[in-house]
């Protein structure tokens, strides 16, 4: 009968159990895939929870092996598979991919990611400056992708599958809406320094588009008879692609949005003063966009952003007091809180913004000030 195999300290070895030179342990053997495999350990009874596990996950015919892979390799593997988002998407992924290689976090055998280890990495993002909105972009990209691996057998757990807000809170930033005399005074200003985007920024403000559907819009989708605007895409431009076309962000975004006699007449006046270039530019097959630069070419966002950044100071002194950091996004913002507070209810103010949430229409972009709540408790202070 063949001596028993020992370690240094004379406990017997199992079969596949071995004690390195260096006083550590390893245990081979046979993966799902036919394949000869080695975990390591630095003491026997490590080995043994180790083989434990193995032997646990194997019965269960999860891939341990494949556990090794990185957070980062998992990623990639989940990203490559991902088809079907839009450029604006891509470009967010592509971002917190790169995150995701550059940090220590990312190297991490997939494996080894404990629900406290995935808390913890977004917790120290957190604290180190990182806002809530790009962890939250991270969590979009690596959840699924963990998932994935539980799919695939890889791992038992997907250690993301929690509130992000249970861990991360969210960022005290509040875009204000302007107040009537901000918006009269703002208009005002505008004209007197040229009129540059004058009616761009009054058709925002009274139909609160986001600036790449305004910017999307051709001569097809304005109905002066119905005075109403037909909203069907947005014209987005990046360093990587110079003009491309994109859905409206939600399903929802796909609306008819009805014009004020402000919105008409900046229209009318749009079209009118618009000089057909000598080549329409064709971007996935739309051609005719309304609005151009001076080069006769289509604008986009960054047209309106440059320019209102450049008027935000010399406006904040010719008013003569401060006021918020004035944004397409916020003249969205003052267009659903002027909705709103003249009456109209939440799902048809829902439908205008392009909401696929009423949630999202009343908790983010509208703002009460006391104001306009004193005037609404006059109403019903009667019937106290």
């Amino acid at each position: 009968m063949p001596e028993k195999r020992k370690d240094s300290k004379g406990r017997v070895l199992k079969d596949g159990e071995s004690q390195r030179a260096n006083g550590t342990y390893d245990y081979r053997y046979t993966d799902i895939h036919k394949k000869r495999r080695c975990i390591y350990a630095k003491s026997l009874t490590e080995l043994r929870k180790k083989e434990d596990e193995l032997r646990r996950d194997m019965a269960d015919g999860i891939d341990y092996a494949a556990g090794d892979m990185t957070v980062a390799e998992l990623v990639d593997r989940y990203m490559n598979l991902k088809r079907g988002l839009k450029q604006n998407s891509l470009r967010s992924y592509g971002s917190a991919v790169k995150r995701i290689h550059a940090d220590p976090f990312g190297q991490k055998p997939i494996k080894t990611v404990k629900l406290s280890d995935a808390k913890g990495w977004f917790v120290f993002l957190h604290d180190s400056g990182i806002k809530q909105n790009t962890i939250g972009v991270l969590q979009s990209v690596v959840r699924p992708a963990f998932e994935m691996a539980v799919d695939d057998d890889i791992i038992r757990k997907n250690p993301f599958k929690f509130k992000l807000s249970d861990v991360v809170p969210k960022d005290a930033y509040v875009r204000d809406a302007l107040t009537k005399e901000q918006q009269e005074k703002y208009l005002q200003f505008v004209q007197d320094c040229g009129g540059n985007y004058y009616d761009d920024i009054v058709i925002l403000l009274g139909t609160g588009l986001r600036v790449s559907e305004l910017y999307g819009l051709t001569r097809a989708d304005i109905d002066f008879d119905r005075r109403c605007i037909h909203v069907r895409r947005q014209l987005c431009r990046t360093a990587e692609k110079p003009y491309f076309v994109t859905p409206p962000k939600t399903k929802s975004g796909i609306r008819n949005v009805p014009m004020t006699d402000a919105v008409y007449m900046a229209l009318m006046r749009v079209v009118k003063a618009r000089t057909a270039p000598k080549v329409e530019l064709l971007v996935d097959g739309h051609s005719g966009f309304l609005f151009l630069d001076k080069s006769g070419m289509p604008k986009v966002a960054m047209h309106l952003e440059n320019y209102m950044r450049g008027l935000q100071a010399r406006f904040e002194k010719a008013y003569g007091k401060p006021v918020p950091r004035i944004t397409p996004h916020v003249l969205r913002h003052t267009f659903c809180t002027n909705v709103q507070q003249a009456g109209l209810d939440v799902k048809s103010l829902q439908y205008l913004m392009g909401h696929s949430n009423a949630s999202v229409t009343l908790d983010v972009y509208t703002h009460s000030s006391f104001d306009s709540v004193e005037r609404a408790f006059e109403q019903i202070a009667s019937s106290l």
